[in-house]
């Protein structure tokens, strides 16, 4: 393949942009979607060279109508290169807007998909509920999937923290008797804004990692050993592979990432008979509670 200026001059914006590892997903996509269509020689010459005229409106119109007709799909999906979801649109056009910001070029409507609406948030009610199962859990046997989610969720519904933020958590991050925690907030946007705060950790939250922690160390234990909060269950992969072909398997006890994270989520909310108290997406979660019930912010704790 060809090697092109604008290209690489992209890859080294993104290298400085601090985003969370949702928006680095998306970010790669929409680099790998740009290079396709370069590639194919859709977009105008000028945006080989320069990353500011790949960026510009005539070649992201170009690259928004491929990108959005599925010509520009890596993979084929049931045979073919169908359409794009609206969602993925979306994501699409909001990446866009960050990487002009991030090269330093005004906002500029694009027009087609743009933002989809916020999907709909549970209500006061709904968060209430939610916290009352939760403490009924509690007081019943759970295997460890189940501990480990009620955990998850308690800590959301305190401390509101994104997916990305749940997965860097590590012991360190909690008071010694968990009466709080620390968060460092990284909006999903990226910029170099980051918020450094504690939380006020209820008693259910403090029961429910009391239980997580029970089940957590011996898996730790077998594994060798981590500081992350949130680790896996069973054994599973991370994609490679021996010499043979065959996958690598990595042993429980070791740290969940944020894709762990959300599967484990998405899966527990149908296993767990809690699909009437949770959303379909952990994001719709956090946000009910920043919306309803706000976090309660403390003080450093003065060691």
């Amino acid at each position: 393949m060809p090697e092109y200026a604008s290209i690489a001059t992209l890859d080294a914006l993104l290298d400085d942009l601090r985003v969370g590892e949702a928006r680095r997903r998306q970010l790669t996509m929409v680099r790998g979607e740009l290079r396709r269509a370069l590639d194919r020689g859709g977009l105008p010459v000028g945006a080989r060279r320069s990353l500011r005229r790949l960026l510009e409106k005539e070649a992201l119109t170009t690259y928004l109508r491929l990108a959005e007709s599925g010509t520009l799909r890596e993979r084929e999906v049931a045979g073919g290169r169908p359409p794009t979801s609206q969602a993925t649109n979306a994501a699409r056009h909001r990446c866009l807007h960050l990487l002009r910001a991030a090269h330093g070029l005004p906002p500029l409507h694009l027009g087609g998909a743009g933002r989809t609406p916020p999907r709909p948030t549970p209500d006061h009610g709904t968060l209430t509920a939610l916290r009352r199962r939760l403490d009924q859990d509690l007081a019943t046997a759970m295997s460890p999937g189940h501990t480990r989610l009620t955990a998850l969720l308690a800590l959301v519904l305190d401390a509101a923290p994104r997916a990305g933020e749940l997965t860097a958590l590590r012991l360190s991050h909690f008071t010694p008797d968990r009466t709080a925690v620390f968060i460092q907030r990284r909006p999903q946007n990226g910029g170099d804004k980051v918020d450094d705060v504690w939380c006020a950790l209820s008693s259910l939250t403090r029961a429910a990692l009391e239980r997580w922690l029970a089940v957590r160390g011996p898996l730790v234990e077998r594994a060798h050993g981590t500081s992350r909060l949130w680790v896996s269950l069973f054994v599973n992969h991370d994609g490679t592979l021996h010499q043979h072909g065959r996958a690598v398997l990595r042993p429980p006890g070791l740290p969940l990432e944020e894709k762990g994270l959300l599967i484990s989520y998405r899966t527990g909310r149908a296993r767990y008979d809690l699909t009437t108290l949770l959303p379909p997406k952990l994001e719709q979660l956090r946000r009910a509670v920043l919306d309803q019930t706000p976090p309660t912010l403390v003080a450093a704790p003065v060691d």
